[in-house]
């Protein structure tokens, strides 16, 4: 068969089209100490500089191993785009968002008047161009944004599932305003370089709002970024934490070409879930890629292999603190396997 360059590789597997063998990427986070280290780009500024955040999302290419590389390595920047407080993160932390900015139609009124080209989103954008000139012919280039669902939970806080459970007329309003910022900042990315996106959206998950209300609130809004990216040839991945087995057939009417599913999902059974997106996963971030020994890592790696998954990878973002040879340990598994 014929050997691939990793972009053609991945483009091909996302597609369901046959490949030499399993790609090796990463479509969570990935920054981690050790490769700040390496590199010589730290967090906090790795979140705020587009050259350092380029840097270190090379590393995890070059000191790592992983055959794509992907940006950014948090999912706060969009929610400060709208005014969101947001917790600055440090060495080992992420950013966290502390304070909603909408009560009510009247707020989100109020920020429609956003700009692509400012705050943090700008440097996302810089980092994935600087990516995409430097390895865009033969790497795959990630970029990665939370999801719709999650994205208004950030801007409505704490009340958002009440509202939602409640029928507000904000939910419906909220959500077309942020999968319409979705596309248009995939878009974006794309422009510059990108020719994957991953979603990221937590607090969809089945487990938390069910299948009626995944249904009804989650799955037109992913789907409305998937289709946008169809047109554009651009492979979507969508990541949503929890156990989500039970709602893996939904979420495959988003269109999205690949499930990431996180460690307490069964593979076999999540296969079964689905008709057309590949399932990718599940490997445990903290008790197996953080925790574990190299032969736990290469045990659990096998396990997922043989129970059917698209491509071996991490169930959720990578930890910071995960020592390097795990990861490399979990890379070599998956370059190893064969169709």
């Amino acid at each position: 068969m014929t050997k691939y360059t990793p972009k053609e590789r991945l483009y091909r597997a996302l597609r369901k089209q046959p490949v030499d063998r399993m790609p090796a990427v990463c479509f969570t986070q990935t920054g981690t100490v050790e490769q700040m280290e390496a590199c010589g780009a730290y967090w906090p500024e790795a979140h705020e500089d587009a050259e350092k955040m380029a840097t270190l999302a090379e590393a995890a290419h070059t000191v790592v191993g992983f055959e794509a590389v992907r940006v950014p390595f948090d999912i706060t920047a969009e929610a400060e785009l709208f005014g969101c407080g947001i917790k600055a993160g440090d060495l080992k932390q992420q950013p966290s968002v502390i304070k909603p900015v909408v009560k009510n139609l009247e707020d989100l009124d109020k920020l429609r008047d956003y700009k692509l080209k400012e705050g943090r989103i700008a440097v996302i954008l810089e980092a994935v161009k600087i990516l995409s000139e430097k390895y865009g012919k033969e790497l795959p280039i990630i970029g990665s944004m939370i999801g719709p669902f999650s994205l208004a939970q950030h801007i409505n806080g704490d009340a958002w599932f009440g509202n939602l459970f409640t029928g507000e007329e904000l939910v419906p309003a909220l959500l077309d305003f942020c999968s319409d910022f979705n596309v248009a900042y995939a878009k974006a990315m794309v422009e510059n370089g990108a020719d994957t996106i991953a979603i990221i959206d937590p607090t969809a998950s089945y487990e938390l709002i069910g299948g009626e209300y995944y249904e009804k609130y989650a799955l037109p809004y992913q789907k409305k970024i998937a289709d946008a990216m169809k047109e554009l040839d651009v492979a979507t991945v969508l990541h949503v934490c929890g156990k989500t087995t039970d709602g893996l057939s939904i979420m495959d009417k988003t269109g999205v070409n690949s499930i990431s599913v996180d460690q307490r999902v069964d593979i076999k059974t999540a296969t079964g879930n689905v008709k057309d997106a590949i399932i990718v996963g599940n490997l445990d971030p903290v008790a197996v890629l953080w925790n574990g020994t190299l032969e736990e890592v290469e045990e659990a790696s096998k396990k997922v292999l043989d129970a059917g998954v698209g491509l071996l990878t991490v169930g959720c973002g990578i930890v910071s603190m995960t020592p390097t040879a795990n990861l490399q340990k979990m890379i070599e598994c998956a370059k190893n396997h064969k169709y």
